[in-house]
C-alpha cells in the first residue's frame, strides 16, 4: 500500500483505513517512521533495510498465508518504484497469486508532490528516469534519457545522485543540455512534503548539483516551460487552442 508523500495530510483514505485494519504492517525502516506511532501501537511490525526488499516481501507474504492482514507500505505510490510488482511477482513464482487476495493501493507520488510545490510543470507530456544503475543498466538508463530529452519530454529524475553515485548525474545533465536551452526551468525538490521540505528553481545552465542528493527529485522542464513569478509551468495549450 501507498504511504504518498510523507505528511499524513496527504495519505489517501483509502490507505488510512487498510494501516487501521491490518494486523501486521512491513516495510522499509525509513518508510516505516513516516507513519505516525499511534497507527502502529498494538501492531507487528517487520522493519528491513534498503536492500532487503525480497526478503521483507516474503516475510509478508508468509504472515498473510498465516491468516493475518498484511500490509507492505511503500512511500509514494506502491506501483510507482515501490513494492507492488515485487509482491506480485513473488506470489506469481510461488503459485500463490490465486490464494492470496492482493490489493493494491495507490497515493500521491513523489513526483506529483514535488511538481505542486514548484507550480504546474507536469501539464503536458513527461517522462519519468530513475538514474539508480543498481537495478537497471546504466546503458538503457543513458538510452531513455536520451530519447526523452531529443522528444522534448519534460524529465522528471528519480534517485538522481548518492554519496557513492555522482557522475550518472552529470551525464544525464549533459545529454539534455544537447537538446535544451541553458535558460530551460530546473525544479528541485527535497523531502516533498516532509520535514525539512525544499524547493527551489533554477536554470539548466544554473543548476548546482552539489544540491542535489537521493532525496531530491529534478524536473527538467521543455521547450515551452516558463518560470512564472516563483512558479514553474508547462504550457498545456490552453490558451491557444482554435
Amino acid at each position: 500500500m501507498s504511504l504518498g508523500p510523507g505528511d499524513p495530510d496527504y495519505l489517501a483514505p483509502r490507505a488510512k483505513g487498510v494501516l487501521k485494519d491490518a494486523s501486521v504492517i512491513v516495510g522499509y525502516r525509513t518508510y516505516m517512521q513516516l507513519i505516525e506511532p499511534a497507527v502502529l501501537e498494538g501492531k507487528e511490525t517487520i522493519e528491513t533495510g534498503m536492500t532487503d526488499e525480497i526478503q521483507r516481501c516474503q516475510l509478508a507474504i508468509e504472515k498473510a498465508l498465516e491468516g493475518k492482514d498484511t500490509a507492505v507500505v511503500s512511500s509514494g505510490d506502491a506501483g510507482i518504484y515501490g513494492m507492488a510488482g515485487l509482491v506480485l511477482q513473488l506470489l506469481e513464482e510461488r503459485k500463490l497469486l490465486g490464494e492470496v487476495n492482493v490489493e493494491v493501493i495507490p497515493g500521491i507520488p513523489a513526483l506529483s508532490a514535488a511538481a505542486a510545490l514548484l507550480g504546474a510543470p507536469l501539464m503536458h507530456d513527461f517522462a519519468v528516469i530513475s538514474l539508480s544503475d543498481l537495478l537497471t543498466p546504466w546503458e538503457v538508463i543513458q538510452s531513455r534519457v536520451e530519447a526523452a530529452a531529443k522528444a522534448d519530454f519534460v524529465i522528471v529524475l528519480y534517485n538522481p545522485k548518492s554519496k557513492k553515485r555522482t557522475w550518472q548525474l552529470d551525464r544525464a545533465i549533459e545529454m539534455i543540455s544537447e537538446h535544451r536551452s541553458g535558460e530551460t526551468p530546473v525544479g528541485l525538490v527535497r523531502n516533498a512534503m516532509r520535514e525539512a521540505q525544499a524547493v527551489r528553481i533554477t536554470t539548466l545552465s544554473h543548476l548546482d548539483k552539489s544540491e542535489v542528493d537521493m532525496l531530491t527529485i529534478l524536473l527538467v522542464g521543455n521547450s515551452q516551460t516558463q518560470i512564472m513569478g516563483e512558479k514553474m509551468v508547462t504550457p498545456r495549450g490552453y490558451n491557444i487552442k482554435v
